[in-house]
């Protein structure tokens, strides 16, 4: 489809015809590509999410389908007229479905710039309304001004780079991968920065490495709950602050 630059019908449509010789050449170099571990999202530069296609670069995570349980618990949490704060946006998946699906002001910030960007470009697209802020964490918000924050936060350990895939080792951004030695390191940052930014009783919620080092993270929290995706995996954590 990338190649000859069609969608899927127009390739059932077209089954017997034979492909042109520029279609050849550029199937054969993005097949070259991707048998070196490029990932097919950076060939073709893009990836579905929630049941829409989002630009992707090197200079963002590739948003996974589990990525998607984060949305699906916001969303049964949101309320009419909620602050959504989306902590290290990315391509903007979270943050561009979470505003399209509930209609709430939603923000999204990373310290990556040129993450901003994509997920700005994503959005634009997309025709939602996310507003997006450059910083470290939520640094460029005022305490007390969100209802929900969500976050897909590095988890990977460095101790564990060698026994990846190539395509995730190779070519996801290291910035938005991996979470210091043992994973843990933007928890330990990020869920004092929530409470900060929440509302009393506002929920945080973030997609899960280790889930029971996170739940102790969360002593201080109420309603502490942990989402399983649908291969019984902890996945997601919910936390409510305390009034």
């Amino acid at each position: 489809m990338h190649a000859v630059q069609q969608e899927r019908s127009w390739l059932y449509a077209h089954a017997l015809d034979e492909l042109k010789e520029l279609w050849w050449i550029h199937y054969g170099r993005y097949l070259h590509e991707r048998l070196k571990g490029r990932p097919t999202q950076h060939i073709t530069g893009r990836q579905e999410f929630y049941g829409r296609d989002f630009h992707i670069t090197k200079d963002v995570l590739i948003p996974r389908p589990e990525t998607e349980h984060v949305v699906e618990t916001a969303l049964a949490h949101v309320q009419p007229d909620a602050r959504i704060l989306d902590i290290g946006t990315g391509s903007g998946c979270i943050a561009i479905t979470l505003a399209l699906e509930s209609k709430c002001a939603v923000f999204a910030s990373d310290i990556s710039r040129a993450a901003l960007a994509v997920a700005a470009g994503n959005a634009r697209r997309l025709q939602a309304n996310v507003r997006f802020a450059a910083g470290d964490l939520g640094l460029a918000f005022a305490d007390g001004t969100f209802d929900i924050v969500v976050s897909n936060p590095p988890y990977v350990a460095l101790r564990d780079r060698a026994s990846l895939q190539v395509e995730v080792r190779e070519h996801d951004p290291a910035l938005a991968l991996f979470g210091g030695e043992d994973g843990l390191e933007v928890y330990r940052r990020l869920i004092p920065e929530a409470t900060r930014l929440l509302k009393p009783g506002g929920l945080l919620i973030m997609e899960l490495g280790e889930a029971d080092a996170v739940r102790t993270m969360l002593g201080g929290w109420n309603d502490v709950e942990i989402v399983n995706d649908l291969a019984g995996i902890a996945r997601v954590v919910v936390a409510r602050k305390t009034s």
